[in-house]
């Protein structure tokens, strides 16, 4: 292929790809795992302090998948009798609209069900199942429009806690990891289900791809069980790698950040821990220099971090109840400040210049954004059991969940800022 046709797919695409959030959501939805924009930054809204009003509250199953909102409607899957369905919604009531079955999930002692998020986009919901099924549904009444077994169509094995890894949708195209040998980072066309391309010989994890532009080039970044694979979502061609070995495939999500937003953080638990590569492009030749990479300490487990400003803030070690919220320089690793008593495995997003952390016990906890010093601005209980996910903001609305334990409930909880 050509320079110049390359050149041409690669621009056709980054403008799909921007035309594709702009139709399928407004500023203030959260369409798919990490936000509209793929780095678990919310709308900003006014959030000095921690005032929340109960809106509703429901049973619909357990998961660890985030909640995505798109207008009035919001997304998430769900556990019921040992299958996975995905479900819709009312954002407002709780009240459900539909819910469509996709597959077997899993049964296991560190917590059931599904452990993706659904992504909106257009008139279309995508879900990517525990033991990779791949649909695509319609959004107003669930009906499937197309559907792939992808582990059986393309080679791939099972992962040993199922797959947790959600659908990534770059213009026309739906990509996800999960094939065999050569097939390892596949993408489907959007609205027909017919495959685009499939490529790469590396084994996927439990991480969610993120879609970047770094040094003027759109791209997926895969962790892989080898490490990040970062390919051009049109082709699949991969533009460059950075080896980060990988354990038991429980990896989070690459993080981009930077101060030309060409440095991407990645981490896994079981003692491998974190490391930063910085990204560059001397003609057609890509090259990830590696910045720093430690073991145990600032490792987050499979919490994806956010980035502000040149730090990273997470919820970092390895199944720890009492981990620490921390701040880190992406460019050196330097802890800036860490407080413990958060716990490794719940989530946060980034609010303006404010962080929402949901902890494994679930509370709520708004924290400043800035590597000064840790200073906690609010915190409220909101629900119980064990909550793994990160929150959701969308039109002034705070979505949550948790995972049932020992004879718990499993919740859904909607909350509306302030009083």
């Amino acid at each position: 292929m050509s320079r110049s046709i390359r050149l041409a797919l690669t621009v056709a695409a980054t403008l799909a790809f921007v035309a594709g959030l702009a139709a399928s959501a407004n500023a203030a939805d959260w369409p798919r795992y990490r936000g509209p924009n793929d780095d678990g930054i919310a709308e900003t809204v006014p959030l000095e302090k921690l005032a929340l009003t109960p809106v509703w509250k429901a049973s619909i199953g357990d998961s660890f998948g985030q909640i995505a909102v798109v207008g009035a409607k919001a997304f998430l899957m769900s556990d019921r009798a040992g299958d996975e369905y995905c479900v819709c919604l009312d954002a407002a009531t709780g009240k459900e609209a539909w819910s469509t079955r996709i597959d077997k999930t899993i049964k296991d002692a560190n917590g059931d069900g599904p452990r993706s998020t659904p992504a909106i986009d257009g008139t279309h919901v995508y879900v990517y199942g525990t033991y990779t099924k791949l649909y695509c549904l319609e959004l107003e009444t669930g009906k499937p429009v197309w559907n792939h077994d992808v582990i059986t169509e393309q080679g791939g094995k099972p992962l040993k806690w199922g797959s947790a890894s959600s659908p990534l949708v770059i213009g026309d195209l739906v990509l996800v990891t999960g094939g065999g040998p050569g097939k390892g980072i596949l993408a489907y066309k959007k609205d027909t289900g017919e495959l685009a391309w499939a490529k790469t010989n590396c084994s996927y994890t439990y991480a969610t791809p993120t879609i970047a532009t770094i040094n003027g080039t759109l791209q997926a970044i895969c962790f892989m069980a080898n490490g990040l694979v970062s390919v051009d979502p049109t082709t699949g061609d991969v533009l460059w790698t950075f080896a980060q070995p990988v354990a038991t495939a429980t990896c989070s999500s690459p993080v981009v950040g930077g101060k030309n937003g060409d440095v991407v953080y990645c981490s896994n638990g079981y003692n491998i821990g974190a490391a930063a590569c910085q990204i560059s492009k001397d003609g057609q030749k890509w090259t990830a220099k590696e910045l720093w990479h430690t073991t145990r300490q600032n490792m987050s487990l499979w919490s994806t971090p956010v980035y502000r400003d040149g730090y990273i803030y997470g919820l970092f070690n390895h199944n720890d109840n009492s981990g620490p919220l921390a701040c880190l320089d992406i460019m050196t690793g330097t802890v800036k400040w860490s407080q413990k008593g958060f716990g490794s495995q719940g989530g946060l997003i980034l609010v303006g210049d404010k962080l929402l952390v949901q902890t494994p016990k679930g509370d709520l906890v708004l924290v400043a954004a800035s590597s000064d010093a840790y200073k906690e601005l609010g915190r409220v209980n909101i629900l119980t059991a064990k909550d793994w996910t990160a929150p959701t903001l969308a039109n002034g609305m705070i979505y949550a969940r948790n995972s049932c334990v020992a004879g718990g409930v499993d919740q859904v909880t909607c909350l509306k800022l302030g009083h």
